[in-house]
């Protein structure tokens, strides 16, 4: 096979396992992903971006040094499993209400059915004025839950920051 075509059915394939509907509520904004380097594992259906990874769509970023995309029977039905790694790995989707919700960590994962985002490995998430850290946190985004917990094996433990809000400050920029 040609590598001309080769490639055309790497590309093809690896936006196949894309999740359609799962990086915004709106299907019909594009997907725009750029990363060093792409492959598709068609039997597997996963799709893997390396290097300087970023995911645009909608309101959602995803930047990291990789990413794996899932795309299984058994997720659901947006059949998605997004697996960012990264030091760190950063997901961020602009709410409603004009705040940014940003979570980052060594491993960010997104299961697009159940719109539950699981942070591992030095994670931090904040949103309108607060920011959680923790070894672990658990965002279920449909009923607005999170969930934090230290590591079994450290003596730290789950930190909560609430930040004054400044009343001037725009509502599309995260509090300093």
């Amino acid at each position: 096979m040609s590598n001309k075509l080769s490639a055309t059915l790497l590309f093809t394939c690896a936006i196949a396992l894309l999740p359609q509907s799962a990086l915004a509520n709106n299907t019909s904004e594009q997907v725009i992903i750029s990363s060093g380097k792409q492959q598709a594992q068609l039997q597997t259906n996963i799709g893997v971006f390396e290097e300087n990874v970023e995911i645009i769509h909608g309101q959602r970023k995803i930047f990291a040094d990789r990413l794996e995309v899932h795309r299984r029977e058994d997720l659901g039905e947006n059949k998605q499993l997004l697996v960012a790694t990264g030091s760190p790995a950063i997901f961020q989707e602009q709410q409603t209400d004009g705040s940014l919700l940003k979570a980052s960590a060594q491993e960010v994962r997104y299961d697009v059915a159940n719109r539950l985002l699981t942070i591992k490995g030095n994670a931090e998430i904040s949103q309108a004025g607060q920011k959680i850290s923790a070894q672990e946190i658990l965002y279920d985004m449909e009923k607005q839950l999170i969930s934090a917990q230290k590591a079994n094996d450290e003596g730290k433990r789950v930190r909560t920051v609430l930040l004054p809000v400044d009343k001037e400050q725009d509502g599309n920029k995260e509090p300093q």
